[in-house]
């Protein structure tokens, strides 16, 4: 059973803010009292391991920090393409195996995809402008990167996990 909880945001839209459940397939609700769901709130489904795929409705335009976090099951997700924002932390640590970035995301925030460690296909148009530090820390099996030649990637962007 999935069970999530809202809060109204300051222009009438939803942002989910909690989640209950076991299930392995999600399907976040696009409307929630008749009104838009836009925000995945901050760590939504943070060490939900048993999660396999998710399904993002279209109206959501932002997803938080540590959204996905953990979920190193997860394989199965498609980015709806009304998307904006991707906060830092949003899929770290997660089981992704690819990745297609929306035309409305114009940077790929530090730490993003943090240790995410099966990521081996990232695809992004030419709406993507900037690829921040980090953004890809730790993700040891990526091989194919698709980003438009316009797209500033900082040398940073794709650093190996380092022993301290």
């Amino acid at each position: 059973m999935q069970e999530f909880s809202f809060r109204m945001l300051e222009d009438e839209t939803f942002a989910v803010i909690g989640y209950s459940g076991d299930e392995k397939d999600i399907v976040i609700p696009d409307t929630h009292w008749g009104k838009p769901v836009t925000v995945l709130f901050d760590s939504l489904f943070s060490g939900h391991a048993e999660i396999e795929s998710v399904r993002i409705p279209d109206t959501v335009t932002d997803i938080g920090e540590f959204v996905f976090d953990g979920c190193r099951n997860l394989r199965q997700i498609s980015l709806p393409a009304g998307l904006e924002h991707i906060w830092p932390y949003g899929f770290a640590r997660c089981g992704i195996e690819e990745i297609t970035i929306p035309e409305r995301i114009h940077t790929i925030a530090p730490f993003t995809f943090k240790e995410c460690k099966n990521l081996k296909r990232i695809y992004a148009g030419p709406e993507l402008k900037n690829v921040n530090g980090y953004a890809f820390e730790g993700c040891d099996s990526l091989t194919e990167t698709c980003f438009s030649p316009g797209t500033m990637l900082s040398p940073m962007a794709f650093t190996k996990n380092e022993k301290h």
